[in-house]
């Protein structure tokens, strides 16, 4: 008997959808919720493919009905070439035992300690600048994150002389994700073996990223007393010192996987936000002159530190805004259905293939009064209050929510109050910006920004980074 499904935008020949859904993504699914419901249905080449735009069924989906569901194999192929076995792409038990010994890396008394190294990294790369001078910022933002991530991971930092590690690792996972977004455009990722240029390209890259990752490892392994590694203070020494409820460690494979996922999570998704906050501040003088008013009230010319952010509720409201317009993780990896499951009074049968889109619901006006304007005086606690749970969700949801979301807003917090009080950036491009839609929302050829220094600029004091 034939499945009843959903409506949903007319599939035709052999590739279905594929080619109104590859010109424009987010629009394509946000459009069609708009247009066809709740649950929309449609085929890309041979994927039946659920696109799901309600809470209630999204929490189906990423809770009630998780068990029902693993990454799909796409995904899983892609990114498994070079985050291996890690957190963004285990499934079932493995990935909740792999949950359990790396969420102590990501306490909030533990994460409050990086605070002082956002701190510097920012104030060294507004060193490099110089007054009413041009510069992407897009590579500017991926440039600072990758300073903070190698730092915070693995305690490398990329200014010292000894910085090729970080800088080894960054155009490493540079070159991966690049290669990753290409398979993703081909809908295909031919076997590692298979001579092409993306191949050879992804192989050295990850070949590089093992060599330097196996020396640091073997590195700490070395120095250990007892079996017992020594905590460095970085994100590797908590993983490294996690066991399980059977008193195993991760091996050395595991723990490359895990730091793998956490440096391409933590790098690329947080400096994408960072761009996207400048482009619309620059678009919207107003908001940034609220945003100057607040920093100089509240800091009265000193370097910001980590009690201030909750005395800077403007800047969160900025940043909560930008990536709800601009969520980097614009959609959550696709889901397979292991099983027949019921949503929304429809079937969708096994191996069919769910998406669940951040973008998509961020720009429902069902849920955001004027969903593609900038307003960051939406985000009152009265407002988050009222929003149904699976609404606003630039990280996910579920038992699979980003473990380092706590991390990425203190970052992005600390980051746009520390330049934001030094210098205003204007747009110094007459080229539209465009979204370039992969694994994450960036801007695709970047945004050139002009620099311009603050009267209230102030001298940078690292030493009171910390709080």
């Amino acid at each position: 008997m034939a499945v009843k499904r959903p409506s949903g935008p007319k599939s035709s020949g052999i590739m279905g959808s594929a080619s109104q859904f590859s010109e424009d993504e987010p629009a394509f699914l946000l459009e069609s919720i708009k247009k066809y419901g709740d649950l929309v249905y449609f085929r890309l080449a041979h994927l039946h493919t659920y696109l799901v735009g309600h809470p209630d069924l999204i929490r189906e989906v990423l809770v009630t009905q998780s068990d029902k569901f693993e990454k799909a194999p796409l995904d899983k192929q892609i990114l498994g070439k070079f985050l291996g076995n890690g957190l963004l792409t285990s499934d079932g038990d493995f990935h909740r035992r792999q949950r359990r010994l790396a969420q102590p890396a990501f306490h909030s008394k533990r994460i409050h300690n990086y605070a002082k190294v956002m701190l510097d990294y920012a104030n060294q790369i507004m060193a490099g600048w110089e007054n009413e001078a041009v510069v992407d910022i897009t590579e500017e933002m991926m440039h600072l994150t990758m300073l903070i991530v190698s730092k915070t991971l693995f305690d490398a930092d990329a200014i010292a002389e000894s910085g090729d590690t970080a800088v080894t690792i960054g155009s490493a996972m540079e070159d991966l994700q690049a290669v990753s977004n290409r398979d993703y455009q081909r809908g295909v990722s031919l076997p590692n073996w298979v001579p092409t240029a993306d191949n050879r390209l992804r192989n050295r890259a990850v070949a590089e990223f093992n060599k330097v990752m196996d020396q640091i490892i073997a590195g700490r392994r070395q120095t250990a007393v007892n079996g017992q590694v020594e905590d460095s203070g970085d994100l590797l020494s908590m993983l490294m010192l996690s066991v399980d409820e059977d008193g195993e460690f991760m091996d050395d494979k595991q723990l490359r996987d895990e730091v793998a996922t956490l440096f391409a999570a933590g790098h690329e998704t947080t400096s994408n936000a960072l761009s996207w906050t400048w482009f619309l501040l620059a678009q919207h003088p107003e908001t940034e002159a609220k945003l100057h008013a607040e920093l100089d009230s509240v800091l009265a010319g000193r370097q910001p530190t980590l009690a201030d952010l909750p005395n800077l509720p403007y800047s969160l409201q900025i940043i909560k805004e930008a990536i709800r317009l601009y969520p980097p993780a614009w959609i959550l990896n696709g889901r397979l259905a292991l099983a027949d499951v019921e949503l929304g009074g429809y079937t969708v049968p096994k191996g069919s293939t769910v998406f669940i889109s951040p973008y998509v619901m961020h720009h429902l006006p069902h849920y955001f009064d004027e969903p593609d304007a900038f307003k960051p005086e939406r985000f009152t606690p009265e407002f988050e209050k009222s929003l149904p749970k699976f609404a606003y969700m630039p990280f996910g949801g579920g038992a699979r929510v980003c473990i380092g979301n706590a991390f990425a807003m203190m970052e992005a917090q600390l980051i746009l109050a520390t330049i934001a009080q030094n210098y205003r950036l204007t747009l110094a491009q007459t080229e539209p910006v465009r979204y370039n839609t992969q694994i994450t929302l960036t801007p695709e050829n970047g945004i050139q920004m002009k620099v311009v220094e603050r009267e209230t600029a102030v001298s940078p004091t690292p030493e009171l980074a910390l709080a």
